[in-house]
């Protein structure tokens, strides 16, 4: 995981985090914000319950998706209004555009859960254009 963030400017955590230790490690990289999921302790001061942030013109959302039973793209693209939105709960990775917006479930880069291979996301915005790419982990 390590190498695979190597260069990042910020991790965007869409929850189920696992424990403050996983935060700290995760900080050796760069900067965290995590949003709260719903294996994760309620009001844990570290977690966010959603994250919105503007880079270079491009609107990211990042939410765990649990608020939406069972979240799927089309359902988050209604619900929020982001170019980007961001989610977790699944725990199974995922890319999907809409015309020009882009819905991203970076799957989960922890122990091994429900038969899924451990990945995260890497997500590039540059010139106001967002990009994401799903990486595998071993």
């Amino acid at each position: 995981m390590f190498d695979a963030l190597k260069g990042v400017d910020l991790i965007l955590h869409a929850g189920d985090v696992g424990g403050r230790g996983v935060l700290d490690e995760l900080g050796m990289i760069a900067p965290v914000r995590a949003v709260s999921g719903n294996t994760d302790v309620p009001g844990d001061p570290h977690l966010e319950p959603a994250i919105d942030l503007m880079v270079d013109g491009v609107a990211v959302h990042v939410t765990h998706g649990h608020e939406l039973g069972s979240p799927t793209p089309a359902r988050l693209l209604e619900r929020y209004t982001a170019d980007v939105i961001v989610y977790g709960h699944t725990h199974k990775a995922l890319t999907e555009r809409a015309g020009s917006r882009l819905v991203i479930n970076p799957g989960a880069a922890g122990p091994r859960r429900f038969n899924l291979k451990p990945s995260l996301a890497r997500l590039t915005i540059a010139s106001g254009k967002a990009d994401v790419r799903i990486v595998w982990l071993n």
